[in-house]
């Protein structure tokens, strides 16, 4: 995980720590990508951050020290079985129970954070697309991710707030599976009292989650080229 000390001069609220970054929209493969392929088919996976989550909304820094996403219930942290783990043409979409974010702080004295997420305007999913590098986007459903501050200052950032929006990174195959995200946008709205910067519209996330496969640990979640059928 990467995390960045610049925006320190502009803060209002400061959470050192994990960095998150949350791009905006994606569109889908490029014209002339590479099929992609998951394996192993029908096994699930856990995806935890490898150190803190820090999220940028203009002034407001806020920093995760744990964030994770983890198989349940349902088909949720599932690689596809059959055709739908493969795509001849692009990326294979995966979804994903919506991921937690735990011991979240500023450092600005008085202020408390919480962050909530949900999957009620619909799933929370992670596109897979085979290539050097790989890439890897996080989709989130409209207003899936929500950050509030209490205390001294009252905000509350959503994330995603007209529709689903994508967060663009890369998928690192070597040295262990995993989804790497850098300052990537996304479109945010800001509520609350003057000083929340309710001009801001969109905001970044930085973080990196390692993936692992909790039917069977021996063997890696791989993404690979889609093989002709």
């Amino acid at each position: 995980m990467i995390i960045h000390k610049n925006s320190r001069r502009r803060s209002l609220l400061l959470l050192p720590g994990a960095t998150l970054v949350l791009a905006a929209a994606a569109p889908g493969a490029a014209a002339g990508a590479p099929g992609t392929s998951l394996s192993p088919a029908g096994h699930r996976f856990s995806a935890v951050a490898a150190g803190p989550v820090v999220f940028e909304a203009g002034p407001i820094v806020v920093t995760c020290a744990a964030s994770s996403s983890l198989p349940g219930t349902g088909s949720r942290n599932t690689i596809p079985d059959g055709p739908a783990a493969a795509n001849p043409a692009g990326p294979v979409a995966v979804r994903i129970a919506p991921p937690t974010f735990k011991d979240c702080t500023t450092d600005a004295p008085g202020l408390r954070v919480a962050v909530e997420t949900n999957e009620a305007a619909g799933p929370w999913q992670v596109q897979l697309q085979y290539g050097t590098p790989g890439t890897a986007r996080l989709s989130i459903p409209s207003g899936g991710f929500v950050l509030k501050t209490s205390g001294l200052l009252a905000c509350t950032a959503t994330a995603a707030p007209n529709g689903p929006a994508t967060a663009e990174g890369r998928w690192r195959q070597e040295d262990g599976p995993a989804v790497l995200l850098e300052r990537a946008p996304i479109p945010v709205k800001l509520e609350g009292s003057f000083f929340c910067a309710t001009s801001v519209t969109s905001a970044t996330i930085t973080a990196e989650y390692t993936v692992r496969n909790t039917t069977d640990p021996a063997r890696p979640i791989t993404v690979g080229p889609s093989l002709p059928g």
